[in-house]
């Protein structure tokens, strides 16, 4: 994409973002270590839904793709046109399936889908940072 993407740009439902909300691994005691990937509606910023995937899996499972795709389209029964993946992120399952139900899957530089993003990330880690001692 070489123009500049706005969430004012699009209807609600009309595209959707994936991307991977977590800066550092969410590590757990008993199940090892996972990255968030979400998914979001590029016009109003709302989180459709989440996976925790682990860290030694590139993107998520089949199985993992198919559910986040599902839950995203419960909010409004219908999937959207466009599906944008960061470059060089999720090229496998969650492309294939997302192609699987009719979705146009758009791959662009992460810095463009900051606009949309951004504000979730910034909140993710103001949220999981350890208190600063004063």
């Amino acid at each position: 994409m070489t123009s500049a993407l706005h969430p004012s740009q699009f209807e609600v439902n009309e595209a959707w973002i994936a991307f991977q909300l977590n800066d550092t691994p969410i590590s757990t005691e008993t199940d090892g270590s996972f990255n968030s990937i979400c998914l979001m509606d590029a016009a109003s910023c709302y989180l459709l839904g989440t996976e925790l995937v682990s860290t030694s899996q590139l993107e998520p499972s089949q199985k993992q793709a198919r559910s986040m795709l599902a839950a995203a389209w419960a909010h409004k029964e219908q999937y959207p046109r466009t599906l944008f993946l960061p470059t060089g992120r999720f090229q496998g399952t969650l492309k294939a399936e997302a192609e699987g139900v009719g979705i146009t899957v758009v791959f662009a530089p992460e810095h463009q889908l900051l606009v949309f993003i951004g504000e979730a990330l910034e909140g993710y880690r103001e949220h999981m940072q350890p208190a600063r001692k004063t």
